[in-house]
């Protein structure tokens, strides 16, 4: 599909980190145009120049994952450097909390979804190790290009593919806190081959790391999650393959697998704090109860790529994902049953298998006129449980959802105009069996049934280019997603229901709007755009007492701004911001006017990223970055556990690219050993999840290439 079905501006694409420059003087000698032609975002699913998206595209490139990663302990640590509109990362192993411009994004690697919309349980950024990542494209609002799961976003994973020749890569890699040492070492190390002789390419390796404990700015051991599941005091391992065979001169096939797993080890144990008292939940070596929690994910595809049939270039990938998470537990409420016994410990597996295919054909130019031509067909089944794993109880039935979606595109282009518009239609069908909700639901029977939907979204996005510096954007798109069926289906304690009539698991429609306008010229790039986001029959997520999120559909309306400027001052040194402010309000009594402020599990602070960076002679280079996030103190009464005090980092990353020796980095997190409470603790209003931030950690880093 053409990548102007992304209804965003192309302004923060040439102010992303793909723009860094790793020598200011070679980033000078290149125009601003010739870069832009030769970036495709393969997440867009054709290929064209980027100059013509009306999309809010960022691509964060290998260099730039690299020295992000020597101060970063995830991808979710990542993108909330580089991505202001995205949310502050809980540094937990779930992702529950963070959106982009305050809804869920739908990842992806190579194309295949990795996230669990059926059954959210918030993993989705867990599932390949860093490494064997190329580059990260991630488009901005809603979006139907990928179908479902896409309403805040895409961000696409693109695996490394192969080189001319052969090549080998080594990493290794130590980190640690500045106090409590000993506990928090972590380790990793990794290897990667790649090939590309005669008809065949071939890209294979491996990724081990060991995580200790993480220490906040008072030096305390921070507080394991046991009941999401922890990075810490945890190991993990990648394996990776991908080989491709030149069929003829214009075909190609494309094997990949990759298998992710992330065991926790389960030596610590939490004591909680006190929100109210300021006090932190904390850490203390003893076995946790149950489990460790676990993150185990095979991905593959296949993919055939024709440039020559019917007139078009076509691009035919079957792929299948199997997903399966251990969370942690405890003696919660909902988990309670007499016929099981009193106080019973338990905890919860979510377990998702997918199967699909994705059939893109792209036909340029079309009877030699300056439009092009996008159509295709996307297959999706999702099957997807939940269990009780100590006891067996089934949380979620199994829930079989079949998604069909074809779709068209076009887009014309001329005389610095681009117009583009198209349509999608998506037919998904839910199937569910008779099932019984748990006891502390009520044991509820609720009749199955076999609903379906329909939706015919669209889009359109125009382009204009006022100089050969200047140029302004408008566009509208619509985004297709479920509202985590198996939140909804899991809490239904009303007799009488049945899966057919219960409106509650109808999709989320996003409506996505989006102004702005770019500057570029040689020494700088800037952009600004303003973007709405409105859902008659949204979903937000509200806890219980036990701190399990329960589904709310209600209208939401989200809207906000974001900025981003790199200045080149000279040759050698670079300045950079970004900045983003989201707003989000839902209608609470049902009469279809927001009223009320969405809280912190929905909607990002306001937040500024500033960065330098320094190219301090050919082989040494450095770059610091600020990152704030602003207060919000607009809730009064019970609503207040959303209000955030603020706070703000330092991070340093220092790199020497020797001669024969390889390439060696320091990152330091969190420069000056802040303490402060995470985005997600000081909003989410619990005790045990009253946890503080990383204090000041120190990584040492080193690739050798051969």
């Amino acid at each position: 599909m053409n990548k102007s079905i992304v209804s965003l501006t192309i302004a923060s694409l040439l102010a992303s980190p793909v723009f860094a420059q790793e020598n200011a003087q070679e980033s000078a000698q290149q125009t601003d145009s010739a870069v832009a032609e030769r970036i495709t975002i393969t997440a867009s699913r054709t290929s064209q120049p980027e100059s013509a998206i009306p999309a809010t595209v960022t691509v964060i490139d290998g260099e730039e994952l690299r020295k992000q990663l020597a101060v970063a302990d995830s991808l979710s640590d990542l993108l909330g450097n580089l991505v202001p509109a995205f949310s502050p990362s809980r540094q937990k192993l779930t992702s529950s909390g963070e959106t982009l411009r305050g809804r869920e994004p739908l990842y992806l690697i190579d194309g295949v979804p990795q996230s669990n919309p059926l059954r959210n349980g918030a993993r989705a950024s867990y599932t390949i190790d860093p490494l064997m990542i190329e580059r990260v494209e991630i488009i901005h609002g809603a979006s139907a290009i990928q179908g479902m799961g896409a309403s805040g976003g895409i961000i696409n994973l693109v695996t490394k593919s192969a080189t001319e020749g052969s090549s080998h890569e080594v990493v290794a890699g130590l980190s640690a806190p500045t106090s409590n040492t000993s506990e928090g070492l972590s380790y990793r190390t990794g290897y990667l081959f790649r090939t590309a002789e005669g008809n065949w390419d071939i890209v294979a390796g491996g990724h081990v790391r060991s995580t200790g404990m993480y220490v906040d700015g008072n030096g305390d051991l921070i507080g394991v999650d046991v009941t999401q599941g922890d990075v810490m005091d945890s190991e993990s391992y990648d394996l990776f393959t991908k080989i491709g065979y030149q069929l003829a001169a214009d075909q190609h096939l494309e094997l990949m697998v990759n298998h992710f797993n992330l065991q926790g080890n389960g030596d610590y144990s939490p004591v909680v704090g006190d929100r109210d008292m300021g006090i932190a939940t904390r850490a203390v070596e003893q076995p946790s109860e149950g489990d460790p929690a676990e993150n185990e994910v095979t991905t593959a595809t296949m993919t055939y790529r024709n440039a020559n049939i019917l007139g078009a270039d076509l691009n035919w990938q079957l792929f299948s994902q199997d997903f399966s998470a251990l969370y942690g537990g405890g003696t919660f409420a909902t988990f309670q049953d007499p016929a099981f016994g009193t106080e019973i410990f338990d905890q919860s597996r979510n377990d998702s298998n997918k199967l699909g295919s994705r059939l893109t054909m792209n036909w340029t130019k079309v009877a030699d006129s300056p439009v092009d031509l996008s159509a295709g067909f996307d297959y999706l089944r999702d099957r997807t449980f939940q269990e009780l794993a100590q006891t067996g109880r089934k949380w979620v039935p199994e829930t079989n959802f079949h998604n069909w979606a074809p779709f068209a595109q076009l887009r014309y282009q001329q005389h610095g105009l681009t117009v583009s518009g198209g349509v999608r239609y998506e037919y998904g069908r839910l199937e569910v069996d008779n099932f019984t909700t748990l006891h502390s639901y009520g044991s509820v029977l609720v009749e199955g049934g076999d609903p379906s939907f329909n939706e015919l979204l669209a889009n359109l996005g125009i382009v204009y280019e006022f100089t050969d510096s200047m140029r302004g954007f408008a566009s509208f798109s619509e985004g297709f997603s479920m509202p985590d069926v198996g939140r909804v289906l899991r809490g239904i304690n009303t007799p009488g229901l049945s899966v057919n009539s219960f409106l509650n698991l109808q999709p989320v429609i996003a409506d996505n709007n989006e102004v702005g306008i770019e500057y570029r010229d040689h020494a700088l790039t800037a952009s600004l755009s303003y973007f709405r986001s409105d859902s008659d029959f949204g979903a937000r997520l509200q806890a219980d007492a036990d701190g399990f999120f329960s589904v709310m559909r209600e209208r939401t309306e989200i809207d906000g701004y974001e900025a981003s400027a790199r200045y080149a001052l000279t040759n050698d040194i670079s300045l950079g911001m970004s900045y983003a402010k989201t707003n989000g309000e839902y209608d609470s009594d049902g009469d279809q006017q927001v009223d009320t402020e969405l809280g912190g599990r929905n909607i990002a602070p306001e937040r500024l990223n500033l960065n330098w960076s320094q190219q301090w002679s050919p082989m040494i280079s450095s770059r610091l970055q600020w990152n704030k996030l602003f207060d919000r103190n607009i809730y009064d009464g019970a609503a207040a556990i959303n209000n955030f005090d603020g706070y703000h980092t330092f991070d340093l990353q220092l790199q020497a690219e020797t001669r024969g020796y390889g390439i060696f980095s320091i990152g330091v997190e969190n420069l000056t050993d802040e303490f402060y409470f995470t985005y997600y603790a000081q909003t989410a209003g619990a005790d045990r999840t009253n946890y503080a931030g990383r204090g000041r950690t120190v990584s040492l880093n080193w690739q050798y290439a051969f």
